[in-house]
Order: structure tokens, then C-alpha cells, then sequence
């Protein structure tokens, strides 16, 4: 992630700082994306979690397709490990199946938004109705409450992270992006996110990634030969007292 330091004439400024109060700033793009940080104080996503136990969490995004879905839950039930899956609305509607072998594989399931839209657009009320029928219609066919949410393209402002809150869903992000979605050879996966992964990371996959499936008994294998235990997210992160830093890191409030 780069970030970019904003170089403002003095006649700029004021303009841009009521720009700021207006829009509450702008909204963090998926990782390895031009990212912008102000100084103003801003509602943020997890991204990853200060803890000292190497427990890490792998997450899939799940809103187009299923062929190679079977080959990751195989994957996965091989390695004896628990992921947390975000699926889209119409995924969800298309492949309740899938939603549902998933949900009895052990795995935890979040929202990834109705219709997978960037949500910084929307008003709050559009995205409450995206995050409540999302949620029902995993509920509908899992029979659990529904506690975490990824925004789309990793797309966000205050207003929906604030709404998320509101909601009783904790918004997460990732700080390991395995690129899957382009096409890696699962070689270069699998090397992305080990050199990558610390005690508490959250890593991005897709369940539709090309060489997902083939690039985890890799990954699996080399986290666990360095001590990492892999948890759902929702085992991941502190569910209270906690903060997230200017960095979405989230962190216990007791530990300095």
C-alpha cells in the first residue's frame, strides 16, 4: 500500500478542509491501491488484529461462480482448517447449496454486501437495506445470526462503517492480499501471502480464484511448519474494549 501525502496551496486549504467535513474523507481502496490518509479522525474497518499468539485468519470472497469452490472446502477440511467465508446476496441466493456446505464444513460466513456495489455511494439507508437482506438471506438458509461484513472492492467511508457498527456487524478489511484474482500461479499465491502473514493478519482470497485451491496445501503448510494456527475472523478479532489505530489495526484496550 502506498500512501500519498497531500501538498495543498494556502488557498486550497480551507477548501479542502470543508471538503473534508462534508465527505468525512475519502474512502480506502482494496490493498495495493492508491490510498489516502487524513488527519482528521476516521471510522475504520479491521484490517488486522495486535495479538501475540500467531492465530491468523484466511477469508474467501464469494461473489461469482463455484468451480473450484469444492477443491478449497477440500482443501481446507484436509488441513484441519477453519475459514471465514463473505458471500454477496445473489451469491448467496444462486448457490444456497454452497452456502449451506459451507456453513455444515464448519466455516464461518459474513456479508459481503447485497449486490456488491461501492457502498460509499450509498446513502444510509440504501445500505442498511444492503446489509439486512444480505444478512437475512444468509441467516435463511444457515440458521445463524450474521456478524461480519467486507465491503465491496474494499470500498468504504464513516457513514458505512459508522452504519455497519450500528448494526451490530463488525466491518473487516484484510492486510494480506494473496491476488488471487488475477490469475497467479499458486506458486506466487502461496509466496504472496507467506512472506506476508504476522500474528493476527486477516488474508484475502477469492473462492473463485483461478489457482486458489491449488496454492493452499502450500500456504497451509508453511504457516503451520512456522507455528501459525489458523481461526475463523470471528475468533480472530476482540469482539470488546477494544480500538482500531490509524492503521486498522485493531487492538485490546488493555495492552499498551
Amino acid at each position: 500500500m502506498r500512501v500519498i501525502t497531500l501538498r495543498l496551496r494556502p488557498l486550497a486549504v480551507a477548501a479542502a478542509l470543508l471538503f473534508l467535513l462534508v465527505a468525512g474523507g475519502f474512502s480506502a481502496k482494496a490493498a495495493g491501491a492508491e490510498t489516502v490518509f487524513w488527519s482528521g479522525a476516521r471510522s475504520l474497518p479491521i484490517y488486522c488484529v495486535d495479538r501475540d499468539d500467531n492465530k491468523i485468519a484466511i477469508s474467501f470472497d464469494c461473489a461469482w461462480g463455484t468451480e473450484h469452490t469444492d477443491a478449497i472446502l477440500k482443501n481446507l477440511a484436509d488441513a484441519k482448517v477453519r475459514a471465514t467465508f463473505f458471500t454477496v446476496q445473489f451469491w448467496a441466493e444462486k448457490y444456497p447449496e454452497y452456502l449451506k456446505k459451507i456453513d455444515e464444513a464448519g466455516h464461518e460466513i459474513g456479508t459481503h454486501s447485497a449486490t456488491h456495489s461501492y457502498m460509499s455511494r450509498l446513502s444510509e439507508a440504501e445500505i442498511r437495506a444492503e446489509l439486512k437482506s444480505s444478512s437475512e438471506a444468509i441467516a435463511s438458509v444457515t440458521g445463524k445470526t450474521v456478524s461480519l461484513f467486507r465491503p465491496p472492492y474494499g470500498d468504504y467511508d464513516n457513514l458505512l462503517i459508522d452504519t455497519a457498527n450500528a448494526m451490530g456487524l463488525y466491518p473487516i478489511q484484510w492486510d494480506v492480499d494473496s491476488l488471487d484474482w488475477k490469475d497467479l500461479s499458486a506458486a506466487d499465491i502461496a509466496a504472496r501471502i507467506v512472506e506476508r502473514v504476522k500474528s493476527g493478519s486477516i488474508i484475502l482470497c477469492h473462492n473463485n480464484g483461478l489457482h486458489t485451491a491449488e496454492a493452499l496445501p502450500i500456504i497451509f503448510d508453511t504457516l503451520h511448519a512456522k507455528g501459525y494456527e489458523f481461526v475463523p475472523i470471528g475468533e480472530l478479532i476482540y469482539k470488546e474494549n477494544y480500538t482500531i489505530d490509524n492503521a486498522g489495526t485493531q487492538k485490546a484496550e488493555n495492552k499498551a
